[in-house]
């Protein structure tokens, strides 16, 4: 017989291996947590990427990364970053401001994330390894490279940068609707922050102290590009954005100086809005006017004025040596660049302290290289190439001419007796001053190489050596037996071949020491900057402007 109780506990033997195959609700919801975060990852995820201010960017990502570390690799890879960074991203919770992510779960569906350089300190060179004479190739190609920031001048072209990728968007829609319709875009102020700051970045590479011409072709190379920002009201279309220019790079000057530029801070302390003490604003300022690319520029990284100073003493040791090691001292001349700029710009030595200082300086290897350093011009072969160009053209306005300056230079062409390239280029450069309205006979002097030193009267030319028993009467004499080239009264360097090439090295000394042309020469070196060499400045005087028409007849 069966009690009730008995029959109790059968019932609980048979139903509690039922319940046992239920599974219970908390694990059923995180399986479908689990489930969701699985498809989460395999879907889509667009980000704001912002680079720097001037570069921000959309990216789309085919997978939701896992964690940090993964959503860095793929946009190092999908951004072409070749540099290690953390991020930041703006968190909702906070009035989106920036914050450090560390857990790839903080970002919203959409988030926008910064790039965060990590600068790493890595020792590239000590100062013992600049002062020693022992040195790998690697070492000499790695010293070898001038820390200089620009590399290239004002094109004749001015290249619009590429803005960030919104600005881009917004200004290729804004001018498909101006083609279809004619309607101008309304500029916020955060857009023409952007534009403007874009741009200002760019000019710098190439000048700190653009000139007017320069703005007005930066304009209306903008307003080419992106005809949708032309203004209404203006007769170039484009004078509002020229005048907002000036100020934004003077702007991007203040920021530059503050960073410690040297091209900027050498004019600091000039007397402004804020500061009434000084000098005037606009008094001695020291920018680039004969096309200078590196004015001044900053000390290598890692390397003070201490470790350059010893650099350039070691410098002097060995060119003091009977054969110095060529390739050791164009290393050396390249680390003590930036020095050797503060010293000829700020302090302005006398010659013969330049000559203690740095005597490497006055070989003539060392002029064309310095040339190179402060314009990024081979300074030979573009002179030569330039005369060799123009020189049948100057010769027959040469022969044109009538007057005393015909008679001048039919005596010089009367001397010319053979067609050789040396004779054409002495021809050239001694017949330029004449038409010119210079006066050569005080650039040109005549001596012997025991004559009196009367030469220390002369601030800057070319002496013309002649041999022994020569007549000095002729100031006009084009094959002396050697040159020489003095500067304040002092000779610099001698025992130069033909005149052509002494005027090629006087000419890159001027830059190298940062020299104003000789007063009675100075219509002939300015032809060579602007004309020749198209250097600087593309306006001319009259006088200079009537000789390159006349060459393009």
């Amino acid at each position: 017989m069966v009690t009730f109780s008995s029959f109790h506990q059968l019932s609980n033997q048979l139903v509690n291996p039922v319940r046992s195959l239920v599974i219970p609700y908390p694990v059923m919801e995180s399986t479908v947590e689990l489930r969701k975060k699985t498809m989460t990852a395999h879907q889509k995820m667009t980000l704001r990427v912002i680079l720097t201010e001037a570069d921000i960017r959309k990216v789309t990502l085919s997978a939701r990364p896992a964690t940090v570390e993964d959503l860095i690799c793929t946009l190092k890879e999908s951004l072409g970053l070749n540099y290690n960074y953390s991020l930041q991203y703006k968190d909702p919770e906070f009035n989106y401001e920036l914050c450090n992510l560390t857990d790839i779960g903080d970002l919203p569906e959409k988030p926008t994330i910064k790039v965060i350089p990590v600068l790493e300190l890595v020792p590239v060179s000590t100062s013992d390894e600049i002062l020693s004479d022992t040195h790998s190739p690697a070492d000499t190609e790695v010293l070898s490279l001038s820390p200089l920031e620009r590399q290239t001048p004002w094109p004749e072209v001015f290249e619009i940068p590429t803005f960030s990728v919104d600005v881009e968007y917004r200004l290729r829609q804004a001018s498909l609707i101006y083609i279809r319709d004619g309607t101008h875009l309304k500029v916020s102020k955060e857009l023409k922050h952007e534009i403007l700051e874009r741009l200002a970045e760019s000019m710098y590479s190439h000048t700190a102290y653009p000139n007017n011409a320069q703005f007005e072709s930066v304009a209306a190379a903008l307003i080419s590009k992106h005809p949708c920002l032309q203004e209404r009201g203006s007769s170039s279309r484009c004078s509002g954005w020229k005048n907002s220019l000036k100020y934004k790079m003077a702007n991007y000057r203040t920021k530059r100086r503050r960073s410690g530029c040297l091209d900027v801070t050498v004019n600091a302390g000039k007397r402004g809005l804020h500061s009434a003490e000084g000098e005037p604003a606009n008094k001695n300022i020291k920018k680039a006017k004969k096309g200078e690319l590196n004015y001044l520029p900053n000390f290598p990284e890692g390397l003070d004025q201490s470790v350059l100073e010893g650099a350039r003493k070691y410098l002097v040791d060995e060119i003091q040596k009977r054969t110095p090691d060529g390739p050791l001292v164009k290393q050396k001349m390249d680390v003590t660049f930036a020095l050797r700029r503060k010293e000829v710009v700020e302090s302005k030595p006398a010659i013969s302290k330049m000559v203690e200082r740095w005597p490497a300086l006055f070989t003539e290897d060392q002029v064309y290289m310095e040339f190179n350093r402060i314009v990024g011009r081979n300074l030979k072969q573009d002179f030569y190439e330039s005369i060799d160009r123009h020189s049948l053209r100057l010769i027959e306005i040469f022969q044109s001419k009538r007057g005393n300056i015909g008679q001048l230079l039919t005596h010089l062409s009367q001397q010319t007796k053979t067609k050789e390239p040396t004779d054409i280029r002495t021809l050239v450069l001694r017949g330029l001053p004449i038409i010119l309205g210079d006066h050569p006979t005080d650039f040109y002097k005549a001596c012997f190489d025991d004559s009196d030193e009367s030469f220390h009267q002369l601030d800057i030319g070319i002496l013309l050596v002649e041999q022994e028993g020569a007549v000095l009467s002729s100031s006009l004499h084009l094959s002396p037996a050697s040159l020489k080239i003095v500067i304040e009264g002092e000779v610099v360097m001698d025992n130069i071949q033909d005149l052509p090439k002494a005027v090629c090295i006087l000419f890159g000394l001027t830059y190298a020491l940062h020299l104003n042309y000789p007063k009675s020469m100075k219509n002939t070196f300015h032809f060579i900057q602007q004309v020749f060499l198209t250097l600087g400045h593309s306006e001319l005087k009259a006088r200079l402007q009537t000789l390159k028409n006349q060459l393009t007849l």
